[in-house]
């Protein structure tokens, strides 16, 4: 059986590029005319000209908390913000929750969260069964994982959470090929059913998600026999980006548009620098069109070693809503990013807030190659502009910050 979902994990980075950029005015439209939330945040864009990056960088970032405000703002009239393109009824079979509350649809297209792909390259193959312990209750991630099982061609248990004792008895008692849910409840599992003297011979294979999976806890699990592989994906969009067998990054979907921009910006860094994951959907149903996140991450150079090449990212690394309080006012990484543009020598910058709480003092370090007389007080002058606040300002030559995506770093001390 072949190593890869499908033939178009191993097309030419240039063919992908190229399908995906074709497929992007029609879906900038689609949203256009059928979203009432992207009617309004694309007006006056022309989709027919939106066949590059570049210009798909010209358009706004809607980022998760404008989400959660708009379908605030309008729930007396859908529950979606206008975001989505279908109401309820058949063609949207099932709505869930995320915290926030968030709302999401879920449409009739088979695999509609794209997780098939996942699934097959954590090892799983048609005709298995597979123990999904997801939630099923209010949040997608149940059937997220389901319908992707289900379109591999997999029975699926749908064990949900908790009640570890009958999990492990359904687990013996069913035998199946592996499991799918986080791999903190995989690992409370495996010590009840050692507890318990059972014996899970058949379970060798994991897809996990919904957490940090460090590799001490990815090498305690192969100790027990259970190879374990991860999937970066959210209930806004679906599948972003899965592990393969080569254990290099993560490789992105072959669904989504993915770019990596500065945080509290829509401008895209340059390749390997850590920044915001802005995700670009092509689903109809609920098209998203720059959407941000709030995760950090940086593009891996080359392609994966097990043929597949697609572009990979690095994984999670933090968050990019660095927002922190400052002498009682909010200080927001869009408003860095508002001082650096006014400045064109700035070519990086970075907020430190340091001191003790009650006694904070604010800093702006910023890479420049220009060490002109008054370039330190002009932007001084800006910081206090945009914040209202007055901070220092240190003029550092160009790679002095470190490469982490913090645009705001919080260094007060808290004792």
């Amino acid at each position: 059986m072949s190593s890869f979902y499908d033939a178009l994990e191993t097309r030419s980075p240039a063919e992908r590029e190229a399908d995906l950029l074709a497929r992007l005015p029609t879906q900038i439209a689609q949203a256009q005319q059928h979203s009432p939330a992207f009617a309004q945040i694309l007006a006056g864009v022309d989709a027919s000209r939106i066949t590059s990056r570049a210009a798909l960088a010209q358009l706004p970032v809607t980022r998760k908390y404008e989400l959660l405000q708009r379908q605030r703002d309008h729930l007396a009239h859908s529950p979606f913000g206008g975001f989505a393109t279908h109401g309820f009824g058949r063609q949207m079979p099932r709505v869930f929750s995320s915290p926030g509350p968030i709302y999401e649809p879920e449409g009739t297209r088979g695999d509609y969260w794209r997780m098939a792909r996942a699934i097959y390259a954590a090892g799983f193959r048609p005709g298995e069964l597979i123990h999904n312990c997801f939630s099923y209750h209010f949040v997608p991630a149940g059937s997220m994982m389901e319908t992707g099982a289900h379109a591999l061609g997999c029975t699926v248990f749908p064990g949900g959470t908790g009640q570890t004792e009958q999990q492990v008895q359904a687990m013996a008692e069913l035998r199946p090929a592996g499991y799918i849910g986080t791999p903190s409840f995989l690992k409370i599992i495996l010590e009840k059913a050692a507890e318990q003297g059972v014996q899970l011979p058949t379970l060798t294979k994991a897809l996990v998600s919904g957490e940090a999976f460090p590799p001490s806890l990815r090498d305690w699990l192969a100790e027990r026999g259970v190879a374990a592989y991860q999937a970066y994906a959210t209930a806004d969009l679906g599948l972003i980006a899965y592990e393969t067998s080569a254990r290099e990054g993560l490789v992105l979907d072959e669904g989504v548009i993915v770019e990596i921009v500065r945080p509290g910006t829509g401008d895209p860094v340059a390749e390997g620098e850590v920044g915001e994951l802005v995700i670009t959907t092509l689903n109809t149903d609920y098209p998203l069109i720059r959407f941000g996140t709030g995760d950090l991450s940086a593009v891996l150079p080359g392609h994966c070693p097990t043929g597949r090449t697609a572009t990979r990212i690095k994984g999670w690394l933090g968050r990019a809503d660095q927002t922190t309080k400052v002498r009682g006012m909010f200080v927001h990484p869009a408003q860095v990013a508002e001082v650096a543009k006014r400045f064109p020598q700035i070519l990086k910058a970075r907020l430190v807030v340091s001191g003790e709480m009650a006694n904070d003092q604010m800093a702006l370090q910023v890479e420049t190659t220009e060490t002109a007389e008054g370039l330190a007080r002009l932007i001084g002058d800006a910081i206090r502009d945009v914040t209202k606040l007055r901070g220092d300002v240190q003029l550092l030559p160009p790679g002095s910050l470190p490469n982490d995506g913090k645009v705001i770093e919080d260094a007060r001390s808290y004792r």
